[in-house]
């Protein structure tokens, strides 16, 4: 099993933070590994919706899709791969500090299958590594730029 947790203060106000995040047409914008993401259900986002996404990690390219499992905005937002190599569920969650800064957590896991079990504990390291790099880029597009 991997359960990587990662999070960081943004100085911008929670529905921002929570509208740009989960959105996924942004992810390949902040997600270091993210190349794409393409809709396989209609827009809006809402419980059910399915999103593939083309990424690369450890030098594999990977697709899978995720189906949003739960959604309540400026909240939280829970994703579970619906096919794809390595069965995993993302999480984010947004808390208000005050009116101009937020805290996002992102929460990873998942269960490798097959040769990936080997090598669990160095996806955690290297998940975690990439998490907190996704979460610096959205920090720093969300502060830069008035949306």
């Amino acid at each position: 099993m991997v359960d990587v947790q990662t999070e960081i203060i943004i100085k911008s106000p929670i529905s921002k933070v929570s509208a740009y995040a989960s959105n996924p047409d942004h992810a390949p914008e902040w997600y270091v590994n993210i190349q794409s993401a393409k809709w396989r259900t209609p827009k809006p986002l809402m419980l059910g919706s399915q999103i593939e996404f083309k990424a690369k990690f450890l030098g594999r390219e990977l697709t899978y899709v995720y189906e949003i499992v739960e959604y309540i905005p400026d909240k939280m937002l829970v994703m579970k791969t619906a096919n794809g190599p390595f069965p995993m569920e993302t999480t984010y969650t947004w808390q208000t500090i005050d009116d101009k800064q937020t805290r996002m957590k992102l929460r990873n896991k998942g269960e490798p299958t097959g040769f990936s079990k080997v090598f669990s504990p160095v996806m955690a390291t290297m998940m975690k590594k990439a998490n907190m790099k996704d979460l610096e880029k959205i920090k720093s597009i969300l502060e830069r730029a008035p949306r």
